[in-house]
């Protein structure tokens, strides 16, 4: 049985829209966010605290890129990936990892410094310099998304998951009605897609089964 430790809207949502977008069966365990603070119990877990930690088997994991390339490469059947002997194996690989090391890395820094930390130490500034560096990197997305459906052209990814939260998380930071028109219309795309819906409604509904509250886990969200 395939674990998944998440809180909403959070990392973990990552390999939460990659499991319903693969059909695959799971069992999801609602965390309250930050989960090292609010649920102690969960260091038992994972040592680190952190979202998400995964299971499958004997197999362990708490980095989200790297779920979604692990759940398509043992579970997908040829679904969501790209083959090693596929010309776009290459570009494919770069965005699934571009959505976390260079997307979602500055992000963190504005909702550090905007949410996370007490008023005396937010940091407007650099709260705003961090969400520049995050908005100048879209450029890059804008580049291939304003051609094509998808970053790999007509067909639909892990690498589109991986920096379709990105764009998730940047739309809980208040920085989507920044974006160019080519990343507008693909993050538009993505919602559209029938698994990020599943996704969505999962979370809210195993939230309130397990007696999450939608503010605990909506409040401040990104780190893990």
């Amino acid at each position: 049985m395939i674990t998944l430790y998440h809180c909403s809207d959070a990392r973990s949502f990552r390999p939460l829209w990659t499991l319903e977008e693969l059909g695959l069966g799971y069992e999801l365990k609602m965390l309250p966010f930050p989960p090292r603070v609010l649920s102690r119990d969960y260091l038992k877990v994972n040592p680190l605290g952190t979202i998400p930690a995964f299971f499958d088997g004997e197999t362990r994991m708490t980095e989200s890129a790297a779920i979604v390339e692990y759940l398509i490469a043992r579970h997908g059947e040829a679904r969501l990936g790209v083959g090693k002997e596929d010309p776009a194996f290459g570009a494919y690989l770069n965005w699934l990892h571009f959505g976390e090391a260079t997307l979602t890395f500055p992000q963190t820094l504005v909702l550090r410094y905007t949410r996370l930390e007490p008023a005396e130490r937010r940091q407007p500034q650099v709260a705003e310099d961090y969400a520049k560096w995050f908005l100048s990197r879209l450029r890059a997305v804008d580049a291939v998304v304003g051609e094509a459906p998808f970053l790999l052209g007509e067909r639909f990814t892990g690498a589109d998951i991986s920096v379709g939260y990105a764009l998730l998380l940047a739309q809980t930071l208040g920085l989507a009605d920044r974006f160019a028109e080519p990343t507008a219309a693909y993050w538009a795309r993505l919602q559209a897609r029938e698994g990020f819906q599943r996704a969505k409604a999962v979370q809210a509904r195993e939230a309130a089964s397990q007696g999450v509250a939608a503010a605990q886990v909506s409040a401040m969200i990104g780190q893990g």
